[in-house]
């Protein structure tokens, strides 16, 4: 896959502590922000799933059904206690 060249302007501190970790690491800088970027992406994703799934099942059946469930879940954890 073809590398793209960008300038970004982040804080000074941060920019120092990655050149401490990248350092210690012995990995590129750019290593460190690809990286940052790729779990950056995929936290997104894993959101936008998430709300995906919610607005699926956030409808009166499932309301309906977290109702029934409440007198057993109860009964569980007493039983558990």
């Amino acid at each position: 896959m073809p590398n793209v060249k960008t300038a970004i302007s982040i804080e000074k501190p941060i920019f120092e502590k990655i050149n401490i970790i990248a350092k210690r690491l012995n990995v590129s800088r750019s290593y460190i922000f690809s990286q940052a970027a790729k779990e950056y992406i995929q936290r997104y994703q894993n959101m936008e799933l998430l709300q995906q799934l919610n607005e699926v099942y956030d409808d009166q059946q499932t309301d309906s059904l977290v109702q029934k469930m409440r007198p057993k879940h109860k009964e569980l954890l007493n039983d558990q206690w």
